[in-house]
This record gives structure tokens, C-alpha cells and sequence, in this order.
């Protein structure tokens, strides 16, 4: 007999969720998964009385939270949206599935790089205590700590941090490149880029592969609460941007790049500070899951690739 788990998953329509929904895990005879993906219309999450009924109408057995708010500029101005969605609508969830009988009711919180201040100049380990710069980093942080406490002593709850998100879809530092680039060219400008800002490009079918794993080894076995993820290697924007120029003009996506400048942060002043140095330590996250990201350049190829390719059609 078929064993059915049901998923809900928040943010279906963004850049993690359409490639989460792309890459749903074929388990065999044994285990089929019953994914319900609504789009924002079918669930809002600054609607907490629908997303509360939602999640106990559907029960279910897993919910990967991938929506947020992810505006991290206009999070400055609109403070209490950033707090609804990305710790209100988290501590909701939990506080429903933790009433659930298990084996339902467990959630897969993701978060973001952002809850570190960037400091200390080494990776961050899942351990390290969250230390936000602005709204956007401190709301995700606030949702980590109200999953954690609703559902960590229960073992129903892994928060998965991860940085520089990006997909062939959606809005993304590479897609921008990529229309900045062009428009530069055609105009003869210089393209200036942000180099004193460090972290991990990550590409969210990597990531959503490392998702789909934590759900399937966390039935067999324990992981830890907190666990990071990115792809390997470490870039600065600019040094993200000069790729993405590069790879694109042998794919022929541009026909000529422009001179790409390095400038430091202070000449491109933004409402929000950003971490300087967010490198996450995936070391043990890695080991658990016994899977291997590939290096951030080798990604980039593979969705640049996929941008080519939905160009030609």
C-alpha cells in the first residue's frame, strides 16, 4: 500500500517554490507525495486566519515555508509587512502544526544569510547567535526563533538559512545583471558593481534539491534544527556580475558586455545596510544530508543555460 505525505508549500510562485515544484522527489511504490502549492491568491500570508485554516483543512505532514517578504529596501519603510509575513505568519504556522499528531505538523522554515551582521569575517556556523543588521534580517530572525520555540523540544521544526538566491525565473541580482549588462552595452556606459560585499551564490534548484532531502532523510533519522545551505566557493557581487557577463556573452545572451567596475558599498548607498561577509559554514549540514553543492560557477552555467534556452522558444 502506498503511503501518501502531504506538503504544503508557501511562496510557490517564487524563485525557490517553482523550482521545488519542478523537483518533487519520485520515492517509489512505497511513498508518494501530495503537494499543494497555492499561489498567493489561494493563500496570503498576511492573512493569518486563512493560513491558519488552511494548514487544518489540508494537515499537513510536512510545510516548507518559501514564501517571505523579501524586499530588503523597502522592508525600512514597511517594517510591520516584513514582520507579518516573514515572523507572524511562521509563529501561525507553527503554532497549528504544533497541535497536529504526529507524524504531521513538521515545518521546513527557510531563512536567509541575513540574520548576521557580517562582523566577524568567517563563515557562520547553524550555532552562532542571529545578529541583524535591518528589518528584513531581524523579521526572519524573529520567525526562526518563534518556530523554534513552538517546535524545536518536539523535533517538528528545521530552519535552513541560505544566501544570494537565484533562478532563470523570478527577480534575481542575475537577471538584473543580465538586463543592466545589455542596457550598458547599447549605451556605452560602465556597469559599476558592489565588491566589498561577500557571500555565496546559490541556485535555487540546488537548494530546493537540498530540501526535498531533508524531508526525505528527517522520516528516517534526526538533523539538526538549524542547518545551512549555499553553493560552494565564496564571490563578491562584483566578482558574481563579471561571471554572469562573461558566461553570457559566450552563450551568446549578449552581444558585447560593457567595462564592469568595482566600487565599495559607501558608493552605493541603499536604506538597507547589508552584511559585508555572509558566508554560511555548510560543513555539517553536508555531512547530514551526504549531499554536495556544486561551485557557484558551475550553477551559474547550468541557469544560464536555462535562460538561453526559454530565449530561443
Amino acid at each position: 500500500m502506498t503511503a501518501i505525505r502531504r506538503v504544503l508549500l508557501t511562496g510557490a510562485r517564487g524563485q525557490l517554490g517553482r523550482a521545488l515544484v519542478a523537483a518533487v522527489p519520485d520515492l517509489g511504490d512505497a511513498t508518494s507525495t501530495d503537494l499543494y502549492a497555492p499561489d498567493r491568491r489561494e493563500l496570503d500570508l498576511t492573512d493569518l486566519p486563512q493560513l491558519r485554516r488552511t494548514l487544518r483543512d489540508f494537515r499537513p505532514h510536512w510545510v516548507i515555508n518559501a514564501a517571505a517578504y523579501t524586499a530588503v529596501d523597502q522592508a525600512e519603510q514597511e517594517p510591520e509587512q516584513a514582520f507579518l509575513v516573514n515572523a507572524q505568519a511562521p509563529r501561525a504556522m507553527a503554532e497549528v502544526l504544533a497541535a497536529m499528531d504526529q507524524p504531521a505538523g513538521r515545518l521546513l522554515q527557510i531563512s536567509t544569510d541575513f540574520v548576521f551582521d557580517g562582523a566577524q569575517g568567517t563563515p557562520y556556523g547553524p550555532e552562532q547567535s542571529a545578529r541583524p543588521l535591518g528589518v528584513y534580517g531581524a523579521t526572519k530572525a524573529e520567525g526562526e526563533a518563534a518556530v523554534l520555540a513552538l517546535l524545536g523540544s518536539q523535533q517538528r521544526v528545521h530552519v535552513l538559512r541560505t544566501s544570494w538566491v537565484y533562478a532563470p525565473w523570478g527577480r534575481n541580482f542575475c537577471l538584473t545583471m543580465l538586463r543592466l549588462l545589455k542596457q550598458r552595452a547599447a549605451t556605452g556606459q560602465t556597469l559599476n558593481v558592489v565588491a566589498d560585499q561577500v557571500g555565496s551564490p546559490t541556485s535555487a534548484s540546488g537548494l530546493a534539491g537540498a530540501c526535498w532531502r531533508i524531508l526525505e532523510l528527517r522520516e528516517q533519522q534526526h538533523l539538526p534544527a538549524i542547518l545551512h545551505w549555499s553553493d560552494a566557493g565564496a564571490a563578491s557581487w562584483y566578482d558574481f556580475a563579471v561571471a554572469i557577463a562573461e558566461r553570457s556573452l559566450e552563450l551568446g545572451l549578449l552581444e558585447q558586455i560593457p567595462a564592469v567596475l568595482p566600487i565599495p558599498t559607501s558608493l552605493y548607498p541603499t536604506p538597507a545596510q547589508r552584511p559585508s561577509y555572509s558566508l554560511l559554514d555548510c560543513t555539517e549540514t553536508r555531512r547530514c544530508l551526504d549531499l554536495y553543492p556544486c561551485h557557484w560557477r558551475k550553477a551559474l552555467d547550468t541557469v544560464l543555460q536555462q535562460v538561453q534556452a526559454a530565449a530561443r522558444m
